[in-house]
């Protein structure tokens, strides 16, 4: 896992001070981002230390049962009533970038870690793809695009902002990020 973040931080400092210099011709380009993360919590309604089954009860009183495997670490530190919460987060960015003749591409990282021998069970996952683009053709009368994707496809859009065509040109890179996130942690239940 460290080896992953290590790759990752490396790139991102790479892409930043690449990218630093194109900052000002980039400022007037069209980009975007949203993000969303839904935290659920469930309480452990019965537990089987030796086949592993897990029983949790939700905000709304449902229950799903389910056998956790081998690579739940620390299952043991976990007892009836204590508090699993899981947090899921989606975001995407869209930013147009000067074109700088690069092929459009597209690639992967995939980062997982889980907590230590001894520690309540808790574990963190991270998947983001992040797709180029080109912009092939750009029709202000009908508000449309064309991009050219990693596989070398051509597909036609339409634009939510028109404004956004008259900041974007023929020969520009529109790069695509996805990312998945997600954090399970286990929480002792408070005693009253």
């Amino acid at each position: 896992m460290n080896k992953a973040i290590s790759i990752f931080v490396s790139l991102l400092f790479v892409s930043t001070t690449a990218w630093a210099g194109e900052h000002a011709a980039n400022m007037d380009k069209p980009s975007m981002s949203a993000t969303e993360t839904e935290t659920i919590t469930a309480v452990v309604e019965a537990i089987n230390h030796e086949t592993r089954e897990v029983t949790l009860r939700g905000p709304q009183g449902n229950t799903v049962s389910f056998v956790a495997s081998e690579e739940a670490r620390n299952l043991g530190q976990v007892s009836v009533g204590d508090i699993v919460v899981a947090e899921y987060t989606q975001s995407v960015t869209i930013d147009v970038v000067a074109g700088d003749g690069s092929a459009p591409g597209a690639g992967e990282l995939e980062v997982a870690g889980r907590t230590e021998e001894g520690e309540m069970p808790g574990v963190a996952a991270m998947n983001a793809v992040v797709i180029q683009a080109s912009v092939e053709e750009i029709n202000l009368e009908a508000n449309t695009f064309k991009l050219k994707g990693p596989s070398g496809e051509i597909t036609e859009y339409t634009a939510r902002d028109p404004e956004n065509l008259k900041k974007a040109a023929v020969g520009d890179n529109v790069i695509i990020t996805l990312t998945e996130a997600i954090a399970l942690s286990v929480e002792k239940a408070t005693q009253e």
